[in-house]
């Protein structure tokens, strides 16, 4: 994509490591985009081995996006912000990884989607995609509300949708619950029905049931009680995670992640009005803590 590096430069790499798939982004010493790439899904909740799989694929893939090979990895300096690695056992595995990088630096998903989003350290994120969570700096200090993972939380994110979803047509097909257009609905994009469903989604994973989230909208915005309630719920819950984000006083807030753009219409309109549009994309933070921490590391060792 950009201009080939010089014998020997130093590469930064950002990985915006989630739980459908990873995003990379490779840049140059002076911050020039070289290549980017893409992976599959890199929350080591769902997998270790699978996640640290992913991540070097989409590395080989700016690699190669940029004209070089994946021999060139040992020239990378590279920022991962990854999903799941709020967990200290899970932080601890991939931060002691045998990775191929000439150094590596790791942090959660939402401190590099901050960084993003507002191109500074202090800030506020909701995100609302395949999982959901929100994530404040402000002065040093930060705060990281649910993150949870799915099934064990999640609230608004499309795969809490998807699950919601599928619990109430259990419910309608045996007739303990409310009638909900969903039941057709679910037919439709599964190809399934009652005990069926069950049978179709065993072993699913969160990105099964979030693919499920744009069927919910659908029959909500047809006014579908049960649907509507589903969203309210999701949107409910999130409206709270920002109005306990704005009690640190954050400079700017901002949704991230496939599910915002539709459940922020959802929200309470003076929260949803106070949302700023994110000045860049997660990988790109990735590149600046990536960057930073090398930055720091090299003067720690010089003194």
């Amino acid at each position: 994509m950009g201009n080939q590096p010089g014998i020997g430069e130093t590469l930064y790499l950002g990985i915006d490591g989630g739980g459908t798939k990873c995003r990379a982004v490779l840049v140059d010493e002076n911050n020039q985009v070289l290549g980017v790439g893409n992976g599959g899904p890199s929350n080591p909740y769902h997998g270790v081995a699978r996640a640290l799989e992913s991540i070097v694929n989409a590395t080989d893939n700016a690699l190669r996006s940029a004209g070089l090979t994946p021999e060139d990895k040992s020239r990378v300096v590279a920022g991962l912000g990854l999903a799941g690695v709020n967990l200290p056992s899970l932080f601890k595995i991939v931060d002691q990884w045998e990775h191929p990088y000439k150094a590596q630096y790791l942090t959660t998903d939402l401190h590099i989607a901050c960084i993003a989003a507002h191109e500074q350290d202090n800030g506020a994120v909701i995100v609302s995609g395949t999982g959901s969570c929100g994530f404040a700096h402000v002065d040093g200090q930060s705060l990281t509300l649910g993150a949870h993972g799915f099934p064990c939380g999640d609230v608004g994110s499309g795969a809490w949708i998807g699950l919601e979803c599928i619990k109430a047509v259990l419910l309608d097909s045996d007739g303990l619950g409310p009638a909900t257009a969903l039941t057709e609905l679910v037919s439709e994009q599964l190809q399934a029905r009652g005990i069926m469903i069950v049978e179709r989604l065993n072993g699913a994973k969160s990105s099964d049931y979030a693919k499920l989230a744009p069927i919910v909208f659908a029959a909500a915005e047809e006014g579908d009680e049960v649907a509507l309630s589903i969203i309210r719920g999701g949107a409910d819950y999130l409206t709270d995670v920002a109005r306990k984000l704005w009690a640190l006083n954050p400079p700017r807030m901002s949704m991230l992640g496939g599910v915002s753009t539709r459940i922020v219409d959802w929200m309470d309109a003076d929260i949803a009005s106070r949302m700023s549009d994110p000045l860049n994309q997660p990988e790109f933070g990735a590149v600046h803590f990536a960057r930073s921490s090398y930055a720091s590391e090299v003067v720690a060792v010089a003194q």
